[in-house]
């Protein structure tokens, strides 16, 4: 009987990859820059992304329940049914907080955007785990964890090497996703820097958002350099250099040539576009594959 690697190593080769890459590194695109218009049509939105050129898939939480709607099996099928492979899943480190004083988000259609409430890695690791086995990807990615006191990093650090190490048992290799604040001075270290230092490779990966990062003020091929092999998944997110906001690829001020030539040395396996609240997804996701062409192929 196939087992669940051999089933998703069946699914569809990517059609063209970088030139610089083995077939895992086939173009990859993380679903929440679709979140306000995947879940009106998930096989024809994906249909859409496949024909752009995207071959590798990041899901993430939705407004559906489980994978858009779908068990981690269907889902794989579908994706694979496209030509497209499903690499990598993003769940909360703990539960999500909406800042009650927020405005609404809205949708495409101008309605109120609703967050149901999803499974996060703090309190539900084993069945997270569980369910991925049937079918899900290998990769499970944690969104981010509390980081704004010395107390937090640590018990972050605690939980990040105990799921680590779960998620290692069950043949998953669990990353920590960043956003700009982790880089920020805590007392005399950075809270990215505590949680690289405070866990083991073997039990934490990174997924590098590089448009976070440069926001930051980090340099991602220093960090390459000084932790080598330890990024193994990338957020490929460009930012606007006057208000510091995500952009498509190539209309901000990221130049992505010197970091992926030093894709070796991160030990990078999966990247995928990204763009938070993109007024017109698919444009954003077109104009951002053309300019990775331009540079990669």
């Amino acid at each position: 009987m196939i087992n669940r690697r051999q089933f998703l190593g069946a699914l569809a080769a990517p059609a063209f990859a970088p030139a610089f890459a083995s077939p895992a590194r086939a173009f990859g695109l993380q679903l929440f820059t679709l979140f306000d218009v995947i879940d009106a049509d998930v096989k024809g939105t994906l249909r859409e992304v496949a024909m752009i050129g995207y071959r590798d898939l990041q899901s993430s939480y939705s407004k559906q329940a489980g994978i858009y709607g779908m068990k981690p099996r269907e889902f794989a099928a579908m994706v694979g049914e496209l030509g497209m492979t499903w690499s990598s899943h993003h769940v909360p480190g703990g539960p999500r907080k909406i800042d009650p004083k927020a405005p609404p988000r809205l949708d495409a259609n101008g309605k109120p955007v609703v967050y149901r409430k999803s499974l996060n890695l703090r309190d539900n690791l084993h069945e997270i785990i569980d369910y991925l086995a049937d079918g899900g990807p290998r990769h499970l990615v944690c969104a981010g964890v509390p980081h704004a006191s010395l107390a937090e990093v640590d018990s972050a650090i605690e939980m990040l090497n105990r799921a680590g190490e779960a998620c290692r048992k069950a043949g998953l290799v669990l990353s920590l996703h960043n956003h700009e604040t982790e880089f920020k001075p805590l007392g005399e270290t950075r809270p990215y820097e505590m949680i690289l230092k405070g866990t083991s490779p073997e039990r934490l990966a990174m997924e590098l958002d590089i448009g976070w990062a440069v926001k930051a003020g980090v340099d991602p091929v220093a960090l390459f350099k000084r932790y080598p092999g330890r990024f193994v998944l990338w957020h490929v997110k460009d930012m606007d250099r006057e208000r510091m906001l995500p952009v498509p690829l190539g209309q901000g001020m990221i130049d992505f040539r010197p970091i992926f030539a030093h894709a070796d040395t991160a030990g990078m396996q999966h990247f995928y576009v990204e763009h938070d609240s993109p007024a017109d997804p698919m444009a954003s996701i077109s104009t951002s594959m053309q300019y990775l062409k331009r540079i990669l192929t």
